[in-house]
């Protein structure tokens, strides 16, 4: 009786090692970081480090940090919206298409893109969209004036939206049951009926998904911002990377990443809790 109770079950063994690299990767590393948020200096090189809260404190001495936590959520939110309206009509044709061949070659046009790094398709919008890019020298040719689309949010955002509408497509793409579609037009709900009162609701959990998991990778994108903002876009990834590789002011920079992280699920929390009680549902995801 007492090996039966002390065995171990085979569902904990097969988390264990997601649950042992979730800890190393993520947990540990955070722990770090908080704990060098709220220190005087390093434990390691300085043992006489004590409790401060003055990295905490910079960031409400200057209006430079709260406009970089600004700007990373407003192209978070933005990136996140655009991607879902291109993302939601796609999946949603997806799932109604019936030739098996159409499906696959829709599906690698989705991948397809994820097969090529995040930096090569950045400065492959810098060809596009710098002030000597195609679209500036075909307006220019056409007797246009150049447009500014590039060291500004709109280029930060076009390239953002390119590299995550796949993820938005293939979180939404598994949420659309066309069964559920073609039952509700035979009991005589229209198209638009039955996008409203059957399709939204059943791919709510995949917006939500979705949309969460764009915005994540949004704010917290490193490469985009920089390529295509330049000095005129300053994002909170930035800045961190400023404190650690130039200044190296790794307690600052755990400040700001406890931020925003913090403001991040913080306002999950909020999308999670709105959009439940929109569908009626405690919890969403």
């Amino acid at each position: 009786m007492r090996a039966k109770r002390n065995r171990v079950s085979p569902v904990a063994w097969a988390i264990a090692p997601a649950a042992l690299l979730f800890i190393l990767f993520f947990i540990l590393p955070f722990g770090v970081m908080a704990l060098l948020s709220v220190l005087s200096g390093n434990p390691v090189s300085n043992p006489n480090a004590t409790f401060t809260w003055r990295h905490y404190n910079r960031l409400f001495d200057s209006d430079l940090y709260f406009d970089a936590l600004v700007a990373t959520m407003r192209i978070g939110a933005i990136t996140t919206i655009i991607s879902l309206l291109i993302g939601y009509p796609l999946a949603h044709w997806m799932a109604r298409m019936r030739s098996r061949i159409g499906h696959a070659l829709l599906l690698m046009a989705v991948i397809a893109p994820l097969l090529t790094g995040i930096v090569v398709r950045t400065f492959a919008w810098m060809t596009l969209l710098s002030d000597r890019g195609v679209i500036n020298t075909t307006l220019q040719w056409l007797g246009l004036s150049p447009l500014p689309l590039m060291y500004n949010e709109f280029g930060v955002i076009v390239g953002l939206v390119h590299i995550y509408v796949p993820f938005m497509v293939l979180t939404l793409i598994g949420r659309i049951d066309r069964t559920l579609e073609e039952a509700a037009r035979g009991l005589g709900a229209g198209r638009l009926r039955t996008l409203v009162e059957v399709t939204l609701p059943l791919s709510m959990p995949g917006i939500l998904a979705g949309s969460l998991l764009v915005f994540a990778l949004a704010i917290s994108a490193y490469v985009t911002p920089v390529v295509l903002g330049g000095n005129n876009v300053l994002t909170l990834p930035m800045l961190i990377y400023q404190q650690v590789s130039a200044s190296f002011n790794l307690g600052f920079a755990g400040a700001l990443g406890v931020v925003l992280l913090a403001v991040s699920l913080a306002l999950v929390f909020a999308y999670n809790s709105i959009l439940g009680r929109l569908t009626g549902e405690r919890q969403i995801a």
